[in-house]
């Protein structure tokens, strides 16, 4: 039964991203704004973390965190600064580049899980590692030889950088200050949802005038599934080690992939297929790393 719900919490984790991920690309084409489209959408979640402590009964223990609130609200910082860079990027950096460069997130967490928690990676890990990033830019439509580098380009490097540090800051108050993951989702996602306030104020843009019908509806379900994300995402990094989590987060474009091409008509090319391919084939390499690399039994 364990097996069973730690592949159930992988499924939702990956599910609950790649169908944030769509939809966010949606809103931020309706609304014309990332910083308004963040806003609806942590609005919506904000709604939904409400209703699952009060029906939970653990409300009052928002108020009740003690010192472990400064390092939530630098969780939603840096949640925040993991956006807003990766914006900044797009506005004025390469596409294709910033693909890339987003993903090595994956290399900085294996990099300070070795340096830092002193955990070993087998050559293995690494060849897994690569062969999965190789595959993830084949499906998302990556020609490494036509990358351009600009000096934009270094935000996506600050927002990777983000979304490594967010991670090992997760992992720290759930295991120094035993917060769970329902406390710290509420927090990072309040503190998001004001700065993205403070954003959109600055910007001064409104909503458009015209709507499509399923604009609520839309922005219901981007804020159910970024309360999917907390929910998942939070309880993998307690169960399993980070460069873990963020391996399996790597099966996340297929799926989204798989989404764009059912939902939104995008095209499922040969080289995106190859690339699930390529990106199964390094997840299978990782996950043998048990029958790879045996450990002798004690006293032999």
């Amino acid at each position: 039964m364990t097996k069973l719900f730690n592949a159930f919490l992988i499924a939702g984790m990956i599910l609950s991203w790649a169908i944030y991920y769509a939809v966010s690309k949606v809103m931020v084409a309706w609304t014309g704004s990332p910083a308004l489209a963040g806003l609806l959408l942590r609005g919506a979640a904000l709604g939904f973390l409400t209703a699952q402590l009060l029906i939970d009964g653990a409300f009052q223990r928002l108020f009740h965190q003690g010192k472990a609130v400064l390092l939530l609200c630098l969780i939603g910082a840096f949640g925040f600064l993991l956006d807003l860079f990766a914006n900044l990027g797009y506005q004025g950096g390469s596409l294709a580049a910033g693909t890339a460069l987003l993903k090595t997130d994956v290399l900085m967490v294996n990099l300070v899980t070795v340096a830092l928690y002193h955990r070993k990676l087998y050559a293995s890990d690494w060849a897994g590692t690569l062969i999965m990033l190789a595959g993830v830019l084949m499906v998302l439509g990556v020609d490494v030889r036509g990358i351009h580098f600009r000096v934009q380009d270094g935000f996506f490097l600050l927002s990777a950088a983000c979304v490594t540090v967010n991670a090992f800051l997760i992992k720290a108050a759930q295991e120094r200050y035993h917060e769970d993951a329902d406390m710290i989702s509420y927090y990072n996602n309040a503190v998001v949802l004001v700065l993205f306030g403070v954003m959109a104020a600055m910007q001064g843009q409104p909503l458009p005038d015209a709507l499509p019908e399923n604009f609520w509806w839309f922005v219901a379900l981007g804020g159910l599934a970024q309360t999917g994300i907390y929910f998942f995402y939070y309880r993998n990094l307690k169960r399993c080690e980070v460069w873990v989590v963020k391996l399996y987060l790597l099966l996340m474009p297929i799926v989204s992939t798989l989404i764009g091409a059912v939902f939104l008509n995008e095209q499922l090319t040969v080289t995106r297929l190859v690339g699930i391919g390529v990106v199964l084939a390094g997840a299978a390499v990782i996950l043998l790393r048990d029958k790879l690399h045996k450990k002798a039994p004690v006293g032999a």
